[in-house]
């Protein structure tokens, strides 16, 4: 690892990369996120499967896309703007002896879903998990400064693009296959400064709830992840420099977790371990105890 998972003086918010702000790339966080173990070499309990993940190119999503590749699945990295990053993982992934393919495109808009399941079943023919991850926040006061503009791109971003994409796949996935949502511990305690945010991260639980119940005769599981404060580029690029340093110190564990720190549950879900697992929400946020 870059360094080691200590006590850092950073953070306070949960997720991935940000779609619609003066995003940063990975390189340019100090401390660097921790994305990977070096000394866990990976049991091929994903072997030969495919996976898209969308937001794979940085933060959570690079750690699930290098875990999935340890593992021996290929990776579709759906991302939105951050070349450098997403070349990045990509050698990571092929480094690890797995293919990697990159598409670049706004997940809010129906039509790239579709091409990116054309593309996945052109270079792999086959679809066995999908990661939704991407998503976008931007914290404001009060519910008058979030425009109609923001309201509407945020929900495109962080839950309509589920649909979209989930909607596309699912002609092409098999009994076995699993869908992992990432959700946030907003949808169940709030956020006072991201109303909207959190509003559609609580639409993803109804969601991920309501659609593994519909998918379950086709014995396609649908489960999702809650992440709790994680170092990841959508916090500096989103919060202020007072509001990056207290960032993830009001957890019992009194501090900020880092991208690989999760990455274990995506497999686990992603894999045969869960598969009397459906419906269901796995709490990664520092020991804050949460219902749901």
């Amino acid at each position: 690892m870059k360094q080691e998972l200590k006590d850092h003086d950073m953070p306070r918010d949960e997720e991935i990369k940000d779609q619609n702000t003066d995003s940063i790339d990975e390189s340019e966080m100090d401390p660097e996120p921790i994305y990977d173990n070096p000394t866990h070499k990976g049991y091929g309990r994903l072997k030969d499967k495919v996976a898209i993940v969308t937001g794979g190119d940085s933060g959570i999503g690079r750690a699930i896309s290098v875990a999935f590749a340890k593992e021996g699945s290929h990776v579709v990295i759906i991302y939105y703007d951050s070349n450098e990053d997403a070349d990045k993982t990509k050698k990571i992934i092929e480094d690890y002896g797995s293919r990697c393919l990159l598409m670049k495109g706004d997940l809010g808009k129906s039509d790239f879903s579709r091409k990116i399941i054309e593309r996945t079943l052109e270079e792999f023919n086959r679809i066995d998990i999908i990661v939704n991850s991407a998503a976008e926040q931007h914290p404001k006061d009060s519910l008058e400064e979030i425009s109609d503009e923001q309201l509407e791109r945020i929900f495109r971003t962080n839950i309509f693009a589920m649909f979209y994409l989930i909607r596309e796949a699912l002609p092409h996935l098999k009994e076995g296959a699993s869908i992992i949502n990432t959700n946030s511990n907003t949808s169940f305690v709030g956020n006072p400064r991201l109303i909207d945010y959190s509003a559609t991260k609580g639409a993803i639980s109804s969601f991920t709830r309501s659609l593994s119940l519909n998918l379950a005769s086709r014995r396609i599981r649908v489960n999702q992840v809650a992440p709790g404060p994680i170092w990841t580029p959508l916090i500096p690029s989103t919060f202020s420099g007072d509001d990056v340093k207290n960032f993830g110190k009001n957890v019992p564990l009194a501090r900020p977790g880092q991208p690989v720190e999760l990455a274990e549950a995506y497999v686990f879900l992603a894999s045969d371990g869960s598969t009397y697992m459906t419906g269901q929400t796995l709490h990664i946020n520092g020991g804050e105890i949460v219902n749901g």
